[in-house]
């Protein structure tokens, strides 16, 4: 099951995850998270513990998704070294998703 994170723990659990972390920016209600959902618990099995996947309602939280200025949900964020490095395409599909991570997946 992929964790929750809040606006409140939300540095501190991407920095010291000492993997890439893989953010869903979602809300309830969207449809097109709810199934991107199910693609990322897959990969979370595949991945194993090389890459750490969070999600983040968007309606409970506002801070990070303002800095990051998400404007369409779902979004989908990787961070590695505890910084953000950018958003990640293919929403959906499990396949596009990890061959996007793929250089993240290979340096851990």
């Amino acid at each position: 099951m992929i964790r929750d994170v809040r606006d409140d723990e939300f540095d501190r659990v991407v920095e010291g995850a000492g993997r890439p972390v893989l953010v869903e920016f979602w809300q309830p209600g969207c449809g097109g998270c709810r199934a991107l959902l199910g693609e990322l618990e897959q990969i979370q099995v595949e991945a194993g513990d090389r890459l750490v996947i969070l999600k983040m309602n968007v309606q409970e939280n506002y801070l990070i998704p303002a800095e990051l200025e998400i404007s369409s949900l779902p979004a989908l964020a990787l961070y590695r070294r505890g910084q953000f490095e950018r958003f990640i395409g293919g929403l959906g599909k499990k396949d596009a998703i990890l061959q996007q991570l793929q250089d993240a997946l290979d340096e851990e």
